[in-house]
């Protein structure tokens, strides 16, 4: 299957989407597609990459994700199969203008909000009753459910996912090479990484690669790269209460204390030590 794009299976005459996953790991290559993607987690952990961002995902949390907006669940696989209902659609799933009619206006908010994807942080177990609700109803309902989820997530607290909205669908070839070199970091961020190394794989000269990936995510490759580690640490800090800092620092690639320090410091706006005293308060 090609990386980019990929589509969504429809069944005929169906207009909205409601797809459960249940399997040891979520769909984890790269892709994108046009429909917007409002998915809650049920089960499992892991990082989600969306466009030019890093984020942690675990049980209860709920994204939604804009339509062709870049993305990768990457799970970790636990005791339990990993688990989410997502439903999809898109601006003209009812019709190219039905979306513009003056009642529903109160809905743009959500579709602007949608372009780079947000963490639903408020309401939540009133948005998961109302997907878990979606995937066993039929047409009318589920049409009826899907419009007063709709207006829920138009009034949520929520936490923008990406700044970085990618113009156009990435091509195969571009996808291809970008699903080699995420699938290659993260199962060697915890080791040192040379741009020569990264650069042969997606067989460029380390100058090209460095345009390459920086048009297509907005960021360098080692932002990239510390970003990840730094994801992987909150994690760690998040769950084993019993690590210290120093091998939690070895165990996220990071070479010495001091620069785990300055850069967790510099992406969460706190210390490792804080963050982790911050969850078990």
């Amino acid at each position: 299957m090609k990386v980019f794009p990929f589509k969504i299976p429809k069944p005929i005459d169906e207009h909205l989407i409601v797809q459960i996953d249940k399997e040891p790991i979520f769909y984890n290559r790269l892709h994108q597609h046009e429909e917007i993607q409002i998915s809650y987690i049920i089960n499992g952990t892991g990082k989600l990459l969306v466009g030019d961002s890093i984020h942690q995902f675990s049980r209860d949390d709920i994204y939604v994700i804009g339509s062709n907006l870049p993305h990768i669940f990457k799970s970790i696989p636990g005791e339990l199969d990993a688990h989410m209902i997502t439903v999809f659609f898109t601006k003209n799933t009812f019709g190219n203008d039905f979306f513009e009619l003056l009642y529903f206006k109160d809905l743009q908010s959500f579709f602007l909000n949608s372009n780079g994807g947000f963490k639903v942080i408020s309401s939540q177990k009133h948005i998961s009753d109302s997907i878990i609700k979606l995937s066993s109803q039929d047409k009318l309902k589920r049409f009826v459910t899907f419009l007063q989820l709709l207006e829920l997530l138009s009034t949520v607290t929520i936490e923008p996912l990406s700044k970085f909205i990618y113009s156009k669908t990435l091509t195969s070839n571009d996808g291809e090479r970008l699903q080699v070199i995420f699938d290659f970091v993260f199962k060697n961020f915890q080791k040192p990484i040379a741009l020569e190394e990264i650069s042969k794989m997606a067989f460029m000269t380390p100058n090209a690669f460095c345009r390459f990936f920086k048009q297509r995510t907005n960021k360098t490759f080692f932002q990239f790269l510390i970003e990840l580690r730094v994801e992987h640490a909150c994690q760690l800090l998040s769950s084993k209460k019993e690590l210290n800092i120093n091998l939690i620092s070895d165990l996220s690639g990071f070479n010495s204390i001091s620069n785990f320090n300055k850069k967790f410091k510099k992406i969460k706006g706190v210390t490792p030590t804080q963050y982790q005293q911050s969850i078990f308060i």
